[in-house]
């Protein structure tokens, strides 16, 4: 068995070429590098709560938290901290070791709001669990300011290819997300930044999504790997359902890629069996989000995933075990 090797000068043939393998013999190479480079029994477990829904100034064309888009979300302002934190515990007593909390901002705003989420952050980490956040575009400042609160990981997805990008959204670039992460490194933060498919997109661009994301500086520690939600009222509702066998093949070309990252099964694992998300386990995920909610789509239970867990002798993963950055910058 080849020895695994992390690198960063990936090239787009050669994701092509590991992408297009046969899908039986993608998943076996997968599985093989997960081996060598994680606990193939162990699975991070992450709640996600929308902490501020709704009224976002952003037109990202799959988001139902849009102003612009007439969707069923009831428009909330930040939630109070004893909610969050209770929320935070009930997740921490299910099994959960990461608590994510996302707010629908176009980017951190130096006020009030801000200083209670720094608060949250606080509190959540004093709970002994792995505190994330997505609150949009950050600056420096913003970012030295979350580390310092305890902040252990921010997610910032680029969504797909920067080719395609501009085809789904037009409120800020793709070197705009691509400075937020940028940011988060600068302030010791592991990042967490993945994608989406189902967008309209080809397979040239999920390809050079994977292309950006394996030639960054340092492999994101967590790479959530999301099916379109189609909600009513978006521009993208009426887009076809992801294919199965197309989340599998994302998922194991991220593993192939980026082996000692976290690959989390994330949107559209709702509407998998539990054998879609063995072979997806297999293929080399070993992170998802658990909880009734997925920000503001629904999401598989608690209960189910211990059911699961159970049957496929699954366990969740130790918090901070991932302390230390994972990887030198040379």
């Amino acid at each position: 068995m080849q020895d695994v090797q992390i690198r960063h000068d990936w090239s787009i043939e050669e994701i092509k070429e590991i992408y297009n393998t046969p899908l039986l013999e993608l998943v076996f190479r997968a599985a093989s590098v997960h081996r060598q480079t994680q606990d193939t029994a162990e699975v991070q477990v992450c709640t996600l709560l929308s902490i501020k829904t709704g009224g976002c100034t952003e037109d990202c064309a799959y988001c139902p938290q849009a102003a612009r888009y007439n969707t069923d979300i009831k428009v909330h302002g930040l939630m109070q901290k004893d909610a969050v934190l209770a929320y935070a515990q009930k997740a921490r007593d299910a099994g959960s070791t990461r608590f994510c909390m996302g707010a629908a901002w176009r980017e951190v705003r130096d006020n009030r709001d801000f200083d209670r989420v720094l608060d949250m952050v606080k509190g959540v980490n004093e709970m002994g669990m792995e505190v994330c956040c997505t609150l949009g575009m950050l600056t420096e400042e913003q970012a030295q300011k979350l580390a310092d609160a305890g902040l252990y990981a921010y997610n910032h997805n680029l969504d797909t290819s920067g080719e395609y990008y501009e085809q789904i959204i037009t409120t800020r670039t793709y070197d705009d997300r691509l400075k937020t992460l940028d940011n988060v490194r600068k302030a010791g933060v592991s990042v967490c930044c993945g994608g989406i498919i189902g967008l309209g997109e080809s397979h040239e661009d999920r390809i050079g999504m994977l292309h950006t994301l394996s030639n960054l500086p340092v492999h994101p520690d967590s790479v959530p790997i999301n099916a379109l939600t189609r909600v009513k009222g978006t521009p993208l509702e009426n887009m076809p359902k992801v294919q199965f066998w197309d989340m599998v093949r994302m998922i194991a070309t991220t593993r192939i890629l980026m082996p000692k990252a976290m690959v989390r099964l994330s949107a559209g694992r709702a509407e998998m069996s539990m054998s879609e998300q063995a072979l997806c386990f297999m293929a080399g995920a070993n992170s998802i989000f658990t909880g009734e909610k997925l920000l503001t789509t629904a999401n598989p239970s608690f209960e189910e995933d211990h059911m699961m867990f159970e049957l496929l002798g699954l366990k969740p993963r130790e918090a901070f075990k991932n302390q230390e950055i994972q990887e030198a910058i040379f």
